[in-house]
């Protein structure tokens, strides 16, 4: 797998080289090894071990229902009283971050109007508060600790 911008963690890998898996630790499972599933294994681990954020707050792979329609955000963190305050995007590492992924992330936003908005393709992330009073959002030079939101 390809080198991330991210700490190493206990990675836990079961399966053949034709189809590996990796223990996804909010699902207590494991799950198929693609590219941006090791991206997403290795950001839950890093925002709960050094950033703080509480593991029972935490959900990869959440579906949202939009009519007929059913999307699939990639994490979502909640507060404390089960309202979504963070959607975190995941891209493979050899996928640049564009427009077009936000635009992704912005509309899973209109069902849940959170907070933050995250993407990262374990390379580069990106962090945007949002402000709903003036419309618009901040770009923030990090991500930020749990402590912080």
């Amino acid at each position: 797998m390809n080198e991330l911008n991210l700490p190493a963690f206990d990675v836990k890998i079961r399966g053949t080289r034709e189809r590996p898996e990796i223990y996804d630790f909010l699902r207590r499972r494991y799950v198929a090894l693609t590219p941006e599933e090791w991206v997403r294994q290795h950001f839950v681990h890093w925002l709960v071990e050094q950033k703080g954020y509480p593991k029972g707050l935490l959900g990869n792979e959440v579906a949202l229902k939009c009519g007929d329609k059913t999307l699939r955000c990639d994490s979502i963190l909640y507060n404390k009283e089960a309202k979504p305050q963070m959607i975190i995007e995941y891209k493979a590492p050899t996928v640049v971050v564009t427009q077009r992924v936000f635009n992704q992330i912005t509309a899973y936003n209109l069902l849940l109007h959170v907070d933050y908005l995250v993407v990262s393709n374990g390379v580069q992330h990106y962090c945007c508060q949002m402000d709903y009073e003036h419309q618009s959002y901040v770009f923030l030079n990090d991500i930020p600790s749990y402590s912080e939101l």
